[in-house]
């Protein structure tokens, strides 16, 4: 438990909720550009396996999904240390939660989405 007394424990532990956040969409982004580049190969060079793209922009996908959700599950542990007075009175303390479960979510079904495009399933 925290012994500090200072709501900016709180705030700090937001902010690395947050940034948290950026990079699990960073890694969802970064993953969707690789699965549509390796798109884009196979029809520019119809010869060519691109089932390499695929997988590892998926991987990266899925790696953003689950860091947004190791972020909360992290973060809620953290709040659990904290004091009623260091978290700011009215303050909701649940809305980046509520944020990276939304961006875990949509991360899990682009994954389902592409692979569906891509009849794997």
């Amino acid at each position: 438990m925290s012994e500090l007394n200072d709501p900016r424990v709180f705030f700090a532990a937001e902010r690395t909720l947050l940034a948290w956040n950026r990079t699990s969409l960073t890694l969802m982004a970064f993953g969707f550009v690789i699965e549509r580049f390796g798109l884009f190969m196979h029809i520019l060079v119809a010869k060519q396996n691109t089932a390499w793209a695929f997988w590892i922009g998926l991987g990266f996908i899925a790696m953003g999904a689950l860091a947004a959700l190791v972020a909360v599950r992290q973060y809620r542990k953290v709040l659990r240390t904290l004091k009623p007075i260091e978290i700011p009175e009215g303050y909701s303390a649940g809305f980046g939660v509520f944020i990276n479960v939304m961006v875990a979510l949509l991360g899990i079904a682009l994954v389902v989405s592409l692979f569906l495009e891509a009849k794997i399933l």
